[in-house]
């Protein structure tokens, strides 16, 4: 990125992306003036039309300028329209770049790229007395731009985490090396044990509690074969409450599964807790996030009947070439995006002595799939999911926007799962630290009712396990 002297007074001109990945970026640029040129509002124009997202999107964009204009005269657009903030203060300004006249840039062909390029460099002529800088989504255009001099910048308000850091683990590990003291040799804190109904048993600390600790982490001594797991339920500067996770590494698991690790029997332990709204679960590809979770899903739905029905969506965004429209019903067009689901309940239902599955047999289809349904998630809007094990998959492949429609369906009784891995990501102009799944750990990080935990063992196989390495 190109930063040319840098003035007091800064004119950030946004690319029509940027707008689509968040309609009130506007609103984000402090004192500065926003500055969008005519090229972006055709873009938007035709993109306005549909009802695909990217259409609503465009939409709702223009109803904001639209609402910004309505009450301004030409003059007052001329010399920038205040943009409103909270509380009836205004700071920045917007404008609208229109050169009638516009110089192509030599040797490059008039797309739009180009010719907001063009656009900025001529606004970047007139205003010396200020720092222009043009924001973008698009990688290839700040390329272009870095190489025509142009201070280009791309449009970070909405990380969820800083380049620095990675999204948190939900884990906290403190090696056992105080001969047996666990994690209270390593912490200045005081430890008082407490145990309610003879089934949960709590740790009440006092003293100096870690900054990095935060509501529903895990607290261990060891990634595995852990004596002590816990999950912190309260916690304040110098106070924290801490419970005794169940071990599901032994006896029946859930639905037959067990944990293999520290991580794991924490996923476990969030997909079985009544207290636990929210849980998300991150980690490479065969670290078992489907498989629990299902295994979970169908132990609390139909053995323990806590839920309903499992519904089960994920975005349908595929790794290569589209294979187009598909026939057949809701469920019947998701099918093929289905196959990690299916894959799964092979597995859950196959006999550990002989191999068979039962997954065939008509009883056992007809029972999983009175329970299970399988969901678009553009067919989500507007619904109400009451007593419901919500699956969400590949949510990174979700804009924060689309993941709070998803989020907000759940009505009374629903537990929401939210899977994932943040290096694997199909959606254009989404991040590791802009994806729906990155924001969803910020935000919900200090809440009570939710869990989150990163796995890293694989599950599969060697060959899984070196192609995760090596590749």
């Amino acid at each position: 990125m190109v930063r040319l002297d840098k003035k007091a007074k800064r004119l950030y001109v946004l690319d029509t992306n940027v707008l689509l990945h968040d309609p009130a970026a506007l609103y984000q640029f402090e004192e500065h003036e926003v500055v969008i040129p005519m090229t972006v509002l055709e873009e938007l124009d035709k993109l306005k039309n549909g009802l695909r997202e990217i259409a609503r999107t465009a939409r709702q964009v223009s109803r904001t300028l639209s609402d910004l204009t309505n009450q301004v005269t030409f003059d007052e657009i001329q010399q920038g329209i205040p943009i409103p903030r909270a509380g009836g203060h205004t700071l920045g300004k917007l404008r609208f770049l229109c050169y009638p006249e516009l110089k192509p840039l030599e040797h490059l062909e008039d797309s739009p790229d180009n010719v907001l390029l063009a656009e900025t460099c001529r606004l970047r002529d007139e205003r010396t007395d200020a720092s222009v800088i043009l924001v973008t989504k698009d990688i290839n255009l700040r390329v272009k731009a870095t190489a025509l001099h142009v201070p280009v910048e791309d449009y970070l308000t909405d990380r969820a985490f800083s380049d620095s850091d990675a999204m948190p683990e939900g884990v906290r590990i403190y090696p056992d090396a105080e001969g047996g003291s666990g994690p209270w040799g390593q912490l200045d804190v005081n430890v008082e044990v407490e145990r309610v109904d003879h089934h949960h048993t709590f740790y009440r600390l006092e003293g100096r509690v870690p900054s990095d600790w935060h509501l529903g982490m895990l607290v261990s001594d060891s990634e595995n074969g852990a004596s002590f797991e816990a999950i912190v339920r309260e916690m304040s500067p110098s106070q924290a409450r801490l419970q005794l996770l169940t071990n599901y590494r032994h006896k029946d698991g859930v639905w037959g599964v067990h944990a293999h690790d520290s991580r794991q029997n924490f996923a476990l332990n969030l997909l079985m807790d009544d207290d636990i709204d929210l849980v998300t679960i991150a980690g490479s590809a065969g670290t078992g996030k489907t498989y629990m979770t299902l295994a979970a899903a169908f132990q609390q739905t139909l053995d323990a009947k806590r839920f309903e029905r499992i519904v089960f969506t994920r975005a349908p965004i595929s790794m290569s070439e589209d294979i187009g429209f598909l026939p057949g019903t809701e469920e019947e067009k998701m099918s093929p995006w289905m196959g990690a689901f299916h894959d799964n309940m092979d597995n859950l239902l196959r006999d550990e002595h002989d191999g068979s599955t039962s997954w065939s047999q008509d009883a056992t289809r007809s029972l999983i799939g009175s329970r299970v349904q399988i969901r678009a998630p553009g067919f989500m809007r507007g619904r109400t999911l009451n007593d419901t094990f919500l699956i969400i998959d590949e949510a990174q492949n979700f804009t924060p926007k689309q993941l709070k429609a998803l989020l907000t369906r759940a009505g009374r009784n629903t537990k929401i799962v939210c899977l994932g891995n943040v290096g694997q990501i199909d959606t254009p102009y989404l991040t590791a630290n802009t994806c729906g799944m990155a924001a969803v750990v910020e935000r919900f990080s200090n809440w009570a009712h939710a869990g989150h935990v990163t796995l890293r063992s694989v599950e599969r196989s060697r060959l899984a396990l070196a192609g995760e390495e090596l590749l």
